[in-house]
């Protein structure tokens, strides 16, 4: 299941980028997928009891917090069979992992459930065991708080008003029933801390931001994906700062209606083709510069890596067999109105996953 570099030029036609505006139903009452496509914001409407192959629906809450120096990941993920809630802390200078805590629970097919969208107000407080994780949304805040024994954390996220995400759907071939919906909320300025025991680290305005990836998904055992993202501030010619962020995601289902590959510019979202990377980082190449190119040739920048946050999870037949390489990112982007933005040693990530769950 390698993924190998097509380049844009080689792309026969551009793809479809089909996209919602209006509220509409994400499965009819047998479980079929009704549509496929994305949207700046999540109108497609969830409901979990309409998910036909129950064991094959997973829903997370993942948030990605980081400075370019330290990553704190709060995460909280039900898998039907089961779930977590966990906080892991790493110094992505030192390539050490300081904190790693997953409170898991059995059975997660009627307890536990999500909100159905991530982007509206909403308010999650679950407790496993003596492990507390609770997350509330407003209009213009977010806000985390992680507890499990000597292990404290709280994050207060900004809001922009008006921000866009990109929420997309994503069907699977010969599987109607089967579907990738998540929502990338980048550009959330952020400041809090964790603490486990005496020690504490603290993430400040304005160099620390947090992704929010939100799962809704039905799919197949076995997937592969890249997944890029990065949030920051960049200058146009004139010196001016801005808010900036991408969103690259592939590999993932059928793409022919829409892919998770989109620019934000001042909390707006620029949509841009079809992207890959110039040279298959698996097996030894991951330490190496990754060229990410689009179709569009809207998005043209080379990542040098300086991190790579490997894990491998592997139980029984599940496994999670990951790399998140960090770095910095220069290059070219160019938003819808054809402004080009000129970018350099912009800190962000990008993942090889393999995955059998």
């Amino acid at each position: 299941m390698e993924k190998t570099y097509r380049g844009w030029q080689e792309w026969a036609t551009p793809s479809r980028q089909t996209e919602y505006k209006d509220e509409t139903p994400l499965l009819a009452e047998d479980g079929t997928l009704l549509v496929r496509g994305w949207a700046r914001k999540n109108v497609f409407q969830y409901d979990r009891n309409r998910v036909k192959h129950v064991l094959r629906r997973k829903e997370w809450d993942f948030y990605q917090i980081s400075d370019g120096h330290y990553m704190l990941q709060l995460s909280f993920a039900n898998i039907s069979l089961g779930g977590y809630a966990s906080a892991v802390l790493v110094d992505l200078k030192a390539g050490k992992t300081l904190v790693s805590d997953m409170a898991p629970f059995i059975g997660g097919k009627d307890k536990y459930a999500l909100p159905a969208r991530g982007d509206i107000p909403n308010y999650v407080n679950y407790r496993i065991g003596k492990a507390v994780f609770e997350a509330w949304t407003g209009a213009e805040r977010r806000y985390l708080h992680y507890d499990h024994g000597d292990i404290h954390a709280e994050i207060s996220m900004d809001i922009q008003p008006g921000l866009e995400n990109i929420t997309t759907v994503l069907p699977f071939e010969g599987h109607p029933d089967r579907y990738f919906m998540t929502t990338k909320q980048n550009c959330m300025p952020c400041d809090g801390f964790i603490r486990s025991g005496t020690k504490r680290w603290d993430f400040t305005e304005p160099d620390s931001f947090c992704i929010l990836d939100w799962g809704r998904v039905c799919t197949p055992y076995s997937l592969v994906w890249y997944w890029g993202n990065g949030s920051g501030w960049v200058e146009d010619d004139a010196g001016a700062k801005h808010l900036f962020g991408f969103e690259i995601t592939w590999g993932i289902g059928d793409e022919s209606d829409a892919t998770e590959t989109c620019v934000f510019f001042d909390g707006k979202a620029h949509k841009i083709g079809a992207v890959d990377v110039e040279t298959f980082p698996k097996p030894d190449k991951y330490m190496q510069p990754w060229r990410f190119i689009s179709e569009d040739n809207r998005f043209n920048l080379t990542m040098q890596p300086f991190y790579d946050h490997h894990s491998d999870l592997n139980v029984a037949v599940m496994r999670m067999h990951s790399h998140q390489v960090h770095g910095l990112w220069s290059g070219t982007v160019t938003l819808d109105d054809g402004q080009v933005l000129h970018i350099r040693d912009f800190y962000a990530f990008c993942e090889y996953v393999e995955n059998r769950w």
